[in-house]
């Protein structure tokens, strides 16, 4: 499998390129995986239904599986950072692809997802580019690749054309083979 990950600020638009991402390559029929980071509290269970008592009863771990579908929930009784290997390992080692959304310092390759609107302090923090001291960044997807903040040494992609990303990653898929 080929990994590669999607790194940004919250609202650059890392969620729409995945999106775009992975129905062009269902396209070309490549099997895709996705991971993406999520928030300390989510759920995927809707209360009342079985598998949410069961989750509330204390089960550690509960598969739902029809015919066209299975979910696995785990519950950690301590907060549990995985490795994004430890994710990976989750997955089916058939895919062709895996795309990452979020894990912006993960030890990846990443292309990182860059908006003009970026240079602006947020949540009182400042939004610093991630590629001029972050190896693991292969490229920058933009659409204002004249507004960057330092120009970058990586190749440029235009957020949006992912057509063009795509076939960047294509180009570049020896390089993203997963080897754990």
């Amino acid at each position: 499998m080929k990994v590669i990950g999607f790194a940004g600020y919250s609202g650059a638009g890392k969620t729409t390129l995945v999106e775009a991402l992975v129905a062009l390559m269902k396209q070309r029929g490549l099997k895709v995986s996705v991971i993406k980071h999520a928030h300390h509290h989510f759920d995927v269970d809707r209360e009342g239904k079985d598998s949410w008592r069961h989750r509330k009863a204390g089960a550690y771990e509960v598969l739902l599986a029809s015919d066209k579908r299975m979910a696995l929930m785990r519950e950690y009784e301590q907060p549990t950072e995985l490795s994004v290997s430890d994710m990976l390992a989750q997955l089916d080692p058939a895919v062709d692809w895996v795309l990452i959304e979020g894990f912006k310092h993960g030890e990846l390759p990443k292309i990182e997802v860059w908006r003009q609107q970026q240079d602006r302090l947020d949540k009182g923090k400042s939004q610093a580019p991630l590629y001029p001291h972050d190896a693991m960044v292969m490229a920058v997807a933009t659409d204002a690749n004249h507004d960057l903040p330092q120009t970058p040494t990586q190749p440029v992609l235009d957020l949006s054309q992912p057509q063009a990303v795509l076939q960047w990653l294509l180009d570049h898929a020896d390089s993203l083979q997963y080897r754990n």
